[in-house]
């Protein structure tokens, strides 16, 4: 059996661009929605092309035109849908529900993937507000996809590297703090950290195992599990500094979402389900349910200590 068809939505987003290069690197006739959307944003038409070049069909569409939804879909076996989840600048979970009726129409799609790739948000029904709406927006979206019967795969991949590694968790920051650090509790509540090209190697490992057909693939490498306290004591043995810690207790930290805006809010409330409760971990992945690193062995990921050295 040949490799499939992709169609990736979302294309030119911070997880998009890197799983089109990651199906064009695995052999897949990959296609990219070109989305009137992007308007006059030059980068990203950039990216298009840059696509094209290397090999990807650009095919054109939008969320607003339903033929061509359906027309798109057509075309391929697989559609992985990674447009934005955050709250800043724009929250598009919903418009997946689109996606979801032409798939349904097309008829013809072996596989749907749609934009996760975070938190599970099967585990997240107690969330906070306002980031709970991020969780219920996806558990939308699935249920919409189960009830079209529409075969489908939900990546979980946890924390992304670039936003949770290099800035020791830290918020409002992406690079390390130079001689402070603030610590959620105690930093001993284990989370999962993954790079970013990995988890798009992965996700199109799945499109085509039958192992993965209609479960939770969870990218979660057991030698990437590490609390924050780990975390810190890694970058202080590469870099030979020592950090100030300061704990922050779970009453404090929840207390500072009062001065933020929304983004920092929706920030707040994430971080303290992954530090002070532990969700990414707290658990054991049962059945429905798969880990990448036991499924493909073969793929060289990269590990936490190796990330924080590049």
């Amino acid at each position: 059996m040949g490799k499939s068809k992709v169609l990736v939505v979302g294309g030119t987003g911070y997880i998009g661009r890197r799983i089109v290069k990651a199906s064009l690197a695995q052999g897949h006739e990959t296609y990219v929605l070109q989305r009137p959307e992007i308007g006059l944003d030059i980068d990203k038409l950039q990216m298009l092309l840059s696509f094209k070049k290397q090999g990807a069909h650009l095919l054109e569409g939008s969320f607003n035109d339903h033929k061509s939804l359906v027309d798109a879909v057509k075309q391929v076996d697989v559609v992985i849908c990674t447009v934005s989840g955050v709250h800043f600048p724009i929250h598009n979970l919903l418009l997946q529900l689109k996606l979801v009726e032409a798939i349904k129409e097309a008829g013809n799609i072996k596989r749907f993937l749609p934009s996760e790739f975070g938190m599970d948000p099967s585990r997240m029904g107690h969330a906070l507000e306002p980031g709970r709406v991020t969780f219920d927006q996806k558990m939308a979206v699935r249920k919409a996809i189960e009830e079209a019967n529409i075969p489908y795969t939900y990546v979980v991949a946890n924390c992304f590297a670039g936003y949770f590694v290099g800035n020791l968790s830290q918020l409002g920051r992406f690079i390390p703090p130079k001689d402070k650090v603030f610590l959620y509790g105690d930093g001993n509540v284990k989370a999962a950290y993954m790079d970013e090209d990995d988890v798009a190697t992965y996700t199109i490992k799945a499109i085509d195992d039958p192992r993965t057909l209609n479960k939770t693939l969870y990218i979660r490498p057991p030698e990437n599990i590490l609390t924050q306290s780990q975390l810190i004591q890694i970058w202080e043995e590469l870099s030979g500094k020592k950090l100030d810690k300061i704990s922050i207790s779970a009453q404090d930290f929840l207390a500072s979402m009062k001065e933020m805006d929304l983004a920092g809010q929706v920030g707040v409330g994430h971080i303290y389900h992954i530090f002070y409760e532990g969700c990414l971990t707290n658990f054991e992945i049962g059945e429905g349910a798969e880990e990448a690193s036991k499924l493909y062995p073969e793929v060289d990921w990269w590990s936490t200590p190796a990330w924080m050295i590049t």
